[in-house]
């Protein structure tokens, strides 16, 4: 039973560890939720309605911090938007790291040193499933406009692979 016990508790600190990891990249998204669900709440909107709207809320703040991650080509942007969702994950894996710790650490400084590094270490995995793992958008040629200055550096004279591949430059006869 004591093997069972000691399987089962390094499972279950696995599972947690692994759980707020995962979790880590929606903490921003949940803060936005109950900001908006408990403001809701206090005007009048009622606990279903606190909780749909809460709960849109939340879901529009992930989607478009997502959006914005995936669909822009700026690097600023998109370190400011994972910075945005990085922040509130630190904190909340501070506080995370900073309960477990009372459980096994007695000093206050190794405590302290503890909750740092797991603050540092569930930001930054935020922080990087953002940024790395978001895919953007392909450069499109179609869709980007050339510049009046590239016109000038063209050779003169007809552009053959602009004319569709049926036509040909002598006259057309019919098939009668």
């Amino acid at each position: 039973m004591l093997a069972l016990g000691l399987v089962l508790n390094t499972l279950g600190i696995g599972f947690f560890c692994w759980a707020i990891f995962a979790l880590a990249v929606y903490a921003l998204p949940f803060f936005v939720a109950l900001s908006i669900g408990i403001t809701a709440f206090q005007n009048g909107a009622g606990v279903v309605g606190a909780l749909l709207i809460g709960t849109a809320g939340g879901a529009l703040t992930l989607a478009f911090g997502r959006a914005a991650v995936a669909i822009t080509r700026s690097l600023a942007l998109r370190i400011a938007v994972a910075t945005a969702f990085a922040i509130p994950a630190a904190v909340a894996g501070y506080h995370v790291v900073f309960a477990v710790s009372q459980i096994g650490v007695p000093s206050l400084a190794w405590r302290e040193v503890f909750v740092c590094l797991g603050a540092v270490c569930i930001g930054v995995t935020s922080w990087t499933r953002l940024i790395v793992l978001a895919k953007t958008r392909p450069l499109e040629p179609g869709g980007v406009m050339e510049s009046p200055s590239n016109q000038f550096l063209r050779p003169e004279g007809p552009r053959d692979d602009r004319l569709p591949p049926s036509s040909s430059t002598g006259s057309h006869k019919s098939a009668r």
